[in-house]
């Protein structure tokens, strides 16, 4: 049967949304002049994706739509570069720089370029078509990392062409990086969800880039820089600074404030510039990248083993000063987290002046030894709070006083605790002012309880004129109340009751969802609503029995019984209830073919995807994991398995071929 005609306007549009998708993107990311606002543009990506969602066949490698798209990987795979990706030498000061340039004599041609404090990346380009990129790795071999690299907007998958033409085979060599202000929200995120924070923006971009899954690199907000170029067929250069003209034709970010400069005068004055002007840069730099312009000259000069002769790395002095450690303070934050705050003595740091710095948590005040009345080391590196490097231990005299996290919270006074395994303690209180507006945004969102028309703003008035101080009080709202609110018309007040009345008779696995326990998101709240059948059952269960339910391990089952053992937390189930906040009981399921069953699926699957196979396990009762446990039921083995297979093998799971499994589930 002949395949169905695919309308010429439908390729026409497709062809217009990827341009138009690509010039924004280009117009947003890398000339930081953006034409439409946010809501346009993802008007614009869900067109293409409704359209390519209708003619599949369309869909191709460089379409806007794919950069968020493969399955998690088991391991990376390994990427021999063909020029190899050296480091540079250091010039730690003006007369090591002045030596280095007489080494390199007759050039007297120079590019000066910021040196950013990111991760090397290279990128391979074929006929315009992003097909690879990797890691340096060791300089010589890198790991494949052209999945999580697919998803930075910054990264065209496509290139524009340049006057003269595009080659044929593009290695373009730069810097995965993330900006100071980003690098900080995601660290005050982690900080909040109880995970280690990075030290630096170079380490997260690193670690971003090197996840398994792309989803998780998609989440953090890594950008990219081009500075040269490794192998290149189709194309011919005669210079450093023609390289970074033609990469920036052919719509690739480059690195910022190039300039060339002839003699040592002129270099010393713009790596003078870029010392004083490092602040106004959105990222880390930590020196100037020096190199001769003429490729010809490069070529003369050489390489070392471990960096080239024709370049090296101006280092600025970092960013530090020494001032009093004055006092310890303790914040909560909006999920319940305690974060040590330095309060010091106010002191200029990179032309800002600094009287707090972030102590992370307790672990970290105790590794670096840090103690009220020291004198300590600030810089502000990577962060818009800047950070305590460590005390001057020297300058001690005996009053400096330790420093320990309170057993109870300082806002609400209820018991603190820091559950296995992570490193931020909680304020246990579900109540406790001062999250109280965070834990009503996540009662409210669709996945919870759903409440339309309870955003961030009226959530924060309802708070401020102290109308809400736990989320029952929502149900015991008037139309009085609501009134008295700033632009809260007559119309918004009633929609919003109604909104809430509607709420009272959510599902029980979405209203245990909404109470926030830690770790227990919307699958983990289904299977114990599934297990327990009722709110009562699951307050009342021991650890014990939280941990032999499937899916609930030791961290989540202390999370549950450390929500339930605190008497405020009953109390606000006990006033959503008369509150009329059904709470109903799960219905036990029907017995199905694959009852209780766990899949582990390893390698690549020849004639079903995985989600597919996933979601034929989930349809017929069982559960698909991407971790194989002495739990796992069955190992499901694909093309090129990976570890998990072995692990299989070594705790003795059942292991079946794609073929075996199709027919176990009714498809073979």
């Amino acid at each position: 049967m002949a395949a169905p005609q695919i309308p010429a306007a439908a390729k026409k549009r497709i062809r217009e949304l990827r341009e138009l998708i690509n010039r924004h993107n280009h117009l947003y990311y890398v000339l930081d002049s953006p034409e439409i606002s946010d809501h346009e543009f993802d008007r614009l990506l869900r067109e293409l994706s409704n359209l390519e969602a209708k003619y599949p066949s369309l869909v191709t490698p460089d379409s806007p739509t794919q950069r968020v798209g493969a399955a998690p990987l088991e391991e990376f795979s390994t990427v021999r570069h063909s020029v190899p990706m050296l480091s540079l030498s250091n010039a730690q000061n003006e007369a090591e720089l002045a030596d280095w340039m007489r080494q390199v004599e007759p050039a007297d041609h120079f590019t000066v370029t910021p040196k950013m404090d990111g991760s090397a990346i290279e990128l391979i380009y074929e006929n315009g078509t992003f097909t690879r990129g990797s890691t340096r790795g060791d300089g010589f071999v890198g790991e494949d990392v052209t999945s999580n690299l697919r998803t930075i907007r910054m990264l065209p998958l496509s290139l524009r062409t340049p006057k003269g033409g595009l080659p044929e085979y593009l290695e373009a060599r730069g810097e995965a990086y993330m900006e100071k202000q980003e690098f900080a929200a995601l660290n005050r995120q982690r900080q909040e969800d109880g995970l280690e924070v990075f030290a630096n923006p170079r380490n997260a971009a690193a670690g971003s880039l090197r996840q398994l899954d792309p989803r998780v690199t998609a989440a953090r907000p890594l950008r990219i820089a081009l500075y040269e170029i490794g192998t290149v067929r189709g194309r011919t250069f005669t210079s450093h600074s023609e390289i970074l003209d033609f990469l920036a034709d052919c719509g690739l970010k480059t690195v910022d404030r190039p300039e060339i400069c002839r003699g040592l005068d002129q270099v010393l004055q713009a790596c003078r510039h870029l010392e004083q002007t490092r602040e106004e840069f959105p990222y880390e730099i930590d020196g100037a990248v020096v190199k001769v312009n003429s490729l010809e000259l490069q070529r003369t000069l050489g390489i070392r083993s471990r960096s080239p002769r024709y370049a090296v790395a101006y280092k600025f002095a970092p960013v530090q000063e020494t001032t009093r450690l004055l006092d310890i303070k303790v914040q909560v934050g909006r999920t319940g987290t305690l974060t040590p705050v330095a309060i010091l003595d106010p002191v200029r740091v990179g032309g800002v002046t600094v009287s707090h710095a972030t102590l992370h948590n307790q672990d970290e005040v105790r590794r670096k030894d840090v103690r009220v009345g020291d004198w300590v080391i600030v810089q502000r590196a990577g962060d818009v709070i800047p950070e305590i490097v460590a005390p001057v231990k020297s300058k001690r005299n005996g009053s400096e006083k330790p420093f320990n996290m309170p057993k109870k919270c300082p806002v609400c006074r209820s018991p603190v605790e820091r559950p296995p395994g992570e490193v931020v303690a909680r304020c246990t209180d579900i109540a406790c002012p001062a999250q109280i507006e965070g834990h009503l945004e996540h009662f409210a969102a669709k996945g919870a309880m759903d409440i339309d028309g309870l955003g961030p703003k009226l959530v924060h008035q309802l708070v401020e004129n102290d109308l809400i101080k736990d989320p029952a009080d929502l149900y015991y709202l008037s139309h009085e109340k609501l009134s008295d609110l700033e632009r809260m018309a007559d119309k918004s007040a009633r929609n919003l009751l109604n909104a809430l009345d509607r709420s009272k008779s959510r599902p029980l696995d979405r209203i245990i969802f909404a109470l926030g326990m830690r770790h227990v998101g919307d699958h983990v709240a289904s299977v114990l609503a599934d297990y327990f059948g009722n709110i009562d059952a699951l307050a009342d269960a021991s650890l014990e029995e939280l941990e032999s339910v499937e899916e609930v391990g030791p961290v989540v089952a202390a999370s549950v019984r450390t929500f339930f053992d605190n008497p405020d937390n009953r109390r606000v189930i006990d006033k959503l209830r008369k509150a009329g906040v059904e709470f109903p009981a799960t219905e036990k399921k029907a017995a199905t073919p694959l009852a209780d069953k766990v899949f582990v699926f390893t390698g690549t699957l020849s004639s079903i995807s995985r989600s597919e196979a996933e979601s034929l396990v989930k349809n017929l009762g069982g559960r698909a994991s991407s971790s194989v446990s002495s739990k796992t039921d069955f190992v499901v083995r694909g093309e090129n398995p990976g570890s998990k297979h072995q692990k299989a093998v070594d705790l003795g799971v059942r292991i079946i071929t794609e073929g075996e499994f199709l027919k176990l589930v009714g498809k073979g």
